[in-house]
């Protein structure tokens, strides 16, 4: 697994939960002594059990499913100031939340660009009926459907949107396995485009 998915788990779990509870979860999953002090280095690549396994440990250690862990760190790289760029990138997308559903198509293709050797799954996205979607995220990373709903969650948010979303296994998929030809399906129903306020967001970054 790229270590930029690794580091943003750590910060997430450093950010809600604090050190001392990430330090927890490198002790149970085994992993304390294998890592420099700093954890994971951003554009170093590690095994893929690693992630599993502190994905587990954190959810021992939290006495949480896993799969709610994973939304919400979705969440966390929408709405952390730690991430900001990755919520610009997002919104980048569309000025609406409608032309940011149809921009996840593009996705795997614009991160490339900016990591070359991420190996994003494949994201696809239909509209079934008026103001109604499906997301398929493709094989490659098991839990990926649970973090797009909360990165999508937290979107919808961001423009201001009403929507009803939820997470589908489409072959009985689970976070814990490492079967690459799963696919996870999140449905999308926006109910009102102008709920509330979007948040402010400008194309010029304010940091030059």
């Amino acid at each position: 697994m790229h270590g930029l998915i690794n580091k943003a788990l750590q910060n997430f779990i450093c950010d809600s939960f604090g050190q001392e509870t990430w330090n927890e979860v490198l002790l149970s999953a085994g992993l304390v002594h294998r890592l420099d002090p700093d954890g994971f280095e951003s554009m170093n690549r590690y095994d893929g059990s690693w992630t599993q396994e502190i994905l587990a440990a954190a959810g021992d250690t939290l006495r949480r499913p896993v799969d709610s862990l994973l939304e919400d760190l979705g969440t966390y790289l929408v709405s952390s100031e730690r991430m900001n760029p990755l919520r610009r990138l997002l919104r980048f997308g569309g000025m609406t939340f409608t032309d940011f559903l149809y921009s996840l198509d593009e996705l795997q293709g614009r991160s490339v660009l900016a990591v070359p050797d991420l190996e994003m799954p494949v994201l696809s996205i239909t509209c079934n009926a008026e103001d109604s979607f499906a997301l398929t995220c493709g094989p490659g990373w098991p839990g990926l459907g649970h973090v797009m709903l909360g990165v999508l969650r937290a979107m919808a948010d961001d423009y201001g949107v009403l929507a009803v979303l939820e997470h589908c296994d489409t072959n009985d998929c689970s976070v814990h396995r490492t079967n690459r030809s799963c696919f996870e399906v999140i449905t999308i129903k926006v109910h009102d485009p102008a709920h509330q306020a979007a948040k402010r967001f400008e194309l010029a970054s304010e940091h030059y």
